[in-house]
């Protein structure tokens, strides 16, 4: 890793990466609050109606399968406009789509309109925005910085991500304590304040777009990439299954109501204990980012996560709980931290936008389609199985990958190969 110079300065003082640190800390902060409190009223309302916890894991699973579908479908034309439109515009023509979604919960959870077809619909439309939000910030992000210091900007902006996911669902779970539409307006508010921040990044270099090719051609193109530099793909697909089978966040409110019985304020800790070692990690990665070993370190962070979710998942102490979900949140953090420095760094910038979105596919199957996994295994084994078991497929997927994917077990740092080091652009904007 290269140390900030005057020719290669910290990413704070980049004019437009502060801008674009701010727009996603808004923008991660109103979405965890808003899904955390989604989740929480399809729970509720399915439980108060009369179905049982596992009828009603079972309204999670739904929840987080219209969330997926969306996303499953329109990731990879996606990724394709991101690499063919401006990155900016289209990334603040999402986060407007979910500024009207918090406005639409909130209108309805005030007037008492709020009920289980209207959370489904606006799961969909979040899953819809969200699939092209994804790629366009993740393939933006790589122009803002001088490419010495992307690793460091990597980890700035999952500092952003994840204190978003701290506050996100520390503001849904109290402020709904206070008022079950007051979530919904702060997560508005902080979406406005995305906006604003998006509008004001200046003029970022765009890939040249390829005017010979079709776009399903350059989807293919995109995907043949992916598939055939096995570092991009083993790490890719290590995160798609570790977390798809180790999705414990989904029944959150099931443990916050049935099994710790600890209410809107405990869903709230256990949302946010994940995500607070999460942001530790990645606050020591800004300023200690790791130079060695990465592959390995990588493949012992996922193994880690899957142990903690056993542990949390047999726990029925709360304080137990909070730590092995911290201890889960700090092993996701350095894994991701590891595998998005080798993907962006692995992959030319004029595919950036299309392997980005593949990327956050796979993301997408494991979080969402993870959460239609587990709500679906806690409807026919109970949610303790099912945790449990997700997370002795985690480890058992890092055994099985470090034998599929060998590079995984021997890449030693981040530097990319040097023919992608030839064909890279060097130029960068720098100012301060």
């Amino acid at each position: 890793m290269t140390e900030p110079t005057l020719d290669n300065p910290h990413p704070f003082r980049v004019r437009n990466f502060r801008y674009y640190w701010v727009s996603r800390l808004a923008m991660t902060l109103a979405q965890y609050a808003m899904l955390l409190i989604i989740g929480w009223q399809t729970y509720n309302i399915a439980r108060d109606g009369g179905m049982s916890i596992a009828e009603a894991s079972g309204q999670l699973a739904l929840i987080g399968l219209l969330q997926f579908l969306p996303l499953f479908v329109l990731t990879p034309f996606s990724g394709l406009a991101a690499d063919r439109f401006d990155r900016r515009s289209l990334a603040l023509l999402t986060v407007f789509a979910q500024l009207l979604c918090a406005a639409t919960l909130g209108w309805a959870t005030w007037t008492g309109a709020i009920g289980l077809p209207v959370l489904y619909a606006i799961a969909i439309v979040l899953g819809i925005a969200r699939g092209f939000a994804g790629p366009a910030l993740s393939a933006l992000a790589p122009n803002l910085v001088p490419k010495p210091i992307l690793p460091t900007a990597i980890a700035l902006s999952s500092i952003a991500w994840q204190v978003g996911m701290i506050g996100g669902p520390a503001l849904g779970g109290y402020l709904y304590a206070i008022g079950p539409a007051l979530p919904y307006g702060v997560a508005g508010g902080l979406f406005v304040v995305s906006l604003i921040a998006l509008s004001l990044i200046g003029k970022v270099p765009q890939p040249a777009a390829r005017t010979d090719q079709r776009p399903i051609g350059a989807i293919i193109d995109g995907l043949r990439y992916v598939l055939r530099n096995k570092m991009v793909l083993g790490a890719i697909t290590l995160d798609l299954f570790a977390v798809f089978l180790a999705g414990a966040t989904a029944l959150f409110p099931v443990y916050a109501r049935d099994i710790l019985m600890v209410g809107e304020t405990g869903l709230s800790q256990l949302a946010m204990a994940p995500a607070i070692g999460a942001a530790i990690t990645a606050a020591w990665f800004s300023f200690r980012p790791i130079k060695s070993n990465v592959g390995p370190k990588m493949l012992w962070a996922v193994g880690i996560f899957g142990i903690a979710t056993i542990i949390f998942g047999l726990s029925t102490s709360m304080p137990l709980s909070l730590a092995m979900l911290f201890i889960l949140g700090a092993a996701d953090m350095f894994s991701v931290y590891i595998r998005q420095s080798l993907i962006l760094l692995h992959t030319p910038d004029d595919k950036r936008g299309r392997v980005s979105s593949v990327s956050l596919l796979t993301i997408s199957a494991s979080n969402e389609g993870g959460d239609f996994f587990s709500g679906s295994l806690a409807f026919l084994i109970g949610p303790v199985a099912a945790v449990v078991a997700g997370g002795v497929g985690a480890v058992l997927t890092v055994l099985l990958w470090s034998g599929l994917f060998p590079v995984l077990r021997t890449t030693k740092s981040f530097d990319p190969p040097e023919d992608l080091l030839e064909g890279e652009q060097t130029e960068h904007p720098q100012e301060a």
